[in-house]
């Protein structure tokens, strides 16, 4: 099957909001293995709502919108609907009394406005809002399926989560997707891809490979389709062991593994703790640690050390090695692990300093220059980085290969890593 996202709303067009409703869709679809073939904005206008479900029926068997089915004048995507689907408005009843008790609840009087929007296209079945008071609802014509749901996200995660999902796993009854996750880091997706050709040329048809590829890391996803999902299960995963022993320590995890709490999962186990001392990744990589709950089991803290004055004070990094190497250099990141080794009394430590930009290059070190040191209390290793010229990405960059030496530390890997694209 096929589906096409509408998201309805002028302040999505005009990016004052950000739209993060079709990506959630597009992801919760994706794992049934349902294409989107396209995702659009169309702005708060009868016409535009119209052009946009005749161009979506004309590609997917399925379409979804989001938006604009608030009580206010300017929520018009109900009556637009209803109709493009020549349906007239009804009041349904279950609704009603949701909308009744919602505002009972919280002793806030009711007005008409709101009793309106229980109103719902005649033939279209409800999927029933919990978290507010417009629902959302499902008409099949024409053998196609439309779904509309209400635009705030959180009211749309749970509508799309506990009711549409689940109808639409009826559809596709017999039919079973099995997904397995991969997780690489260091290696891009042309290397990825070169190491693993002969067994991604040996998968069936009903068995796919997708490379989703993030800065510094990559994602495989094998996607398997068929009716005995025992039998699918034990075939998808005998090529993704295929796929583990032949790409070996590149592979930090798998399935809803992160990067982060797969070195939780290893410093638990060995009861360690962690720290870092961060300079131009300012905290970021505490904030990617502490991303992973429970993290304050093994977590102890960070020093952001900026200046000079503080990597002296905090850190413990001589005045000499600083105004004779600058802080980018092997020498200060060094001694800045070692110094959070002992300042923050923790197992491990992860140290960063560079160039992040757009500005500050200099001879030898231009922008995206990066030094990140990981040490033990008997060891530390330093590593040069030379990222491009944004700031944000280098950032990121900065603080999974960061987290990458450490893994590679706690494991005893090789520590250098050699960036592939």
């Amino acid at each position: 099957m096929q589906a096409e996202i509408i998201i309805i709303g002028d302040e999505i067009l005009n990016g004052t909001t950000l739209d993060t409703n079709s990506q959630f869709i597009a992801r919760a679809l994706e794992a049934l293995n349902i294409e989107v073939v396209r995702r659009s904005t169309v702005k708060d206008r009868k016409e535009a709502i119209l052009q946009g479900l005749y161009e979506a029926e004309q590609r997917a068997q399925i379409i979804i919108t989001t938006g604009g089915l608030g009580p206010t004048k300017d929520d018009i995507t109900k009556k637009t609907i209803a109709e493009y689907l020549n349906e007239e408005l009804v009041m349904n009843q279950d609704v009603l009394a949701h909308v009744e008790g919602f505002f009972s609840r919280r002793k806030v009087p009711i007005l008409e406005v709101n009793r309106l929007q229980a109103l719902v296209p005649a033939s279209s079945e409800v999927l029933h809002n919990d978290l507010g008071t417009a629902p959302g609802t499902w008409t099949e014509k024409n053998n196609k399926v439309f779904v509309s749901m209400p635009g705030v996200p959180y009211e749309m995660r749970h509508i799309v989560e506990e009711r549409m999902i689940p109808k639409l796993k009826e559809r596709m009854d017999g039919h079973h997707i099995v997904h397995r996750y991969l997780h690489t880091v260091g290696v891009g997706e042309s290397s990825l891809a070169a190491k693993i050709a002969h067994v991604e040329d040996a998968l069936p048809d009903y068995i796919r490979l997708a490379y989703l590829p993030n800065p510094a890391s990559v994602k495989l996803r094998l996607t398997g389709a068929g009716e005995n999902e025992e039998e699918l299960l034990k075939e998808v995963m005998s090529f993704e062991h295929q796929i583990k022993d032949l790409l070996g320590e590149v592979i930090f995890g798998f399935g809803e593994d992160t990067l982060s709490s797969a070195i939780g999962k290893l410093l638990l186990e060995k009861n360690a703790s962690v720290g870092t001392a961060e300079s131009c990744t300012s905290g970021y990589i505490g904030q990617l640690i502490t991303q992973t709950p429970g993290s304050s089991g093994y977590y102890s803290g960070s020093v952001v050390a900026y200046s000079y004055d503080l990597k002296e004070k905090l850190l413990g990094v001589k005045h000499d090695t600083l105004t004779k190497h600058g802080a980018v250099s092997e020498e200060t990141i060094k001694e800045m692990a070692v110094g959070g080794i002992k300042h923050l009394d923790t197992d491990y430590v992860i140290a960063t300093s560079g160039i992040a930009g757009p500005g500050g290059g200099m001879d030898g070190k231009p922008v995206g220059t990066v030094w990140i040191a990981v040490a033990s209390k008997d060891r530390v290793v330093a590593q040069r980085f030379q990222f491009g010229k944004d700031r944000l990405r280098n950032i990121h960059r900065s603080g999974v290969m960061g987290l990458d030496m450490l893994r590679r530390l706690i494991l005893n890997l090789p520590i250098k890593i050699e960036l592939k694209s």
